[in-house]
């Protein structure tokens, strides 16, 4: 553990002492070459499509309807199948039956009613987003090359630095 602690403390003063001797400043040095540099990217643009489209519309709910078709259909079922029979079993099986029967082509009358007197038709307008791909060219930094002290530079900016460049210069003892 003890050999860790001298370890870490050596060099954490290498480091502190080699700051203490580095000497660093600002200077200004000339732009030889500014070349902008471009990517070519893919770019997804929205668009919104509409059309307008006929649909078919219920203008009364069920609930709204009468049940007298079926009502009046059952009653006179019920009735021509009374009518129909012999004798007192015959007519209430003829009596149900027509009862039965009439309450089927009640509610086929209401069935044809609401598919065809009931529905409406009208236009609405329906949207959709697409997205239309398309490629383009973006700025995206410049390659600069300088010289200071007669020796030759390049780095990548951000931007276009001009006729001149900021640099730091540090100073540094070999020891």
């Amino acid at each position: 553990m003890n050999q860790r602690l001298v370890a870490a403390a050596a060099a954490i003063s290498t480091l502190l002492g080699s700051n203490v001797l580095a000497e660093t400043s600002f200077e200004y040095a000339d732009v030889v070459a500014s070349t902008p540099i471009y990517q070519v990217v893919q770019v997804s643009t929205p668009q919104e499509q509409c059309w307008e489209e006929e649909m078919a519309v219920d203008r009364y709910s069920h609930r709204n309807q009468s049940n007298t078709p079926v009502l009046v259909s059952t009653i006179i079922g019920g009735a021509i199948g009374n009518a129909v029979g012999h004798n007192k079993s015959n007519q209430r099986v003829g009596a149900v039956l027509g009862a039965v029967l009439g309450h089927s082509i009640g509610r086929d009358i209401i069935r044809q009613r609401s598919r065809s007197d009931y529905v409406e038709y009208e236009t609405v307008q329906r949207c959709n987003t697409v997205y239309e791909q398309h490629e383009e060219e973006r700025l995206v930094g410049y390659q600069v090359t300088y010289l200071y002290n007669g020796e030759e530079y390049s780095i990548r900016t951000d931007s276009d630095p001009g006729d001149q460049i900021r640099i730091r210069v540090s100073v540094q003892p070999v020891l």
